[in-house]
């Protein structure tokens, strides 16, 4: 890929100290989300974040994460937010609403607030795809989250 050194370019950045991050995780499916939720912390763990900067709050399921991550980016108090949930695939239509309606309104969040919503709700065939991608995703919701938040605040300056 071609360079271009004349021109200023914000590198990524993934040092995640001093930032404060809040994870909003479903229980719905909760094997899968719980495995997303450990390996989102831990991945924010390596990447520098305190314990102590860091909030979880549960949901009952994929539906009630956007109203928390809203409170939650409008509290002033996160540099990003993470969703994680899980969505599989049953016998009704019911799984493209909660899948459609549930990404929608993550995206909305961070549009609406500036706030940074790294979206690890997966949406699955069945459990067993689930289970192969959750702790891929927890890691690279927590990657998202650190570097989008790092971004923001150089856009900033």
């Amino acid at each position: 890929m071609p360079r271009y050194d004349d021109i200023p370019e914000f590198e990524q950045n993934l040092d995640g100290a001093g930032l404060r991050v809040g994870v909003v995780m479903a229980r719905f499916n909760l094997d899968v989300c719980e495995g997303l939720l450990s390996s989102c912390t831990a991945e924010l763990k390596k990447l520098g974040v305190a314990a102590d900067d860091i909030a979880i709050a549960t949901v009952p399921g994929a539906l009630e994460i956007p109203l928390v991550l809203q409170t939650m980016a409008q509290s002033g108090r996160f540099d990003a937010l993470v969703a994680l949930g899980a969505v599989i695939r049953g016998e009704t239509y019911h799984f493209e609403v909660v899948s459609n309606d549930s990404c929608r309104a993550v995206m909305e969040v961070q549009l609406d607030t500036g706030i940074p919503v790294a979206n690890g709700i997966l949406t699955c065939e069945n459990d067993d795809q689930a289970l192969a991608r959750m702790q891929v995703k927890g890691a690279d919701c927590a990657q998202a989250a650190v570097e989008m938040a790092n971004l923001l605040r150089a856009l900033a300056e």
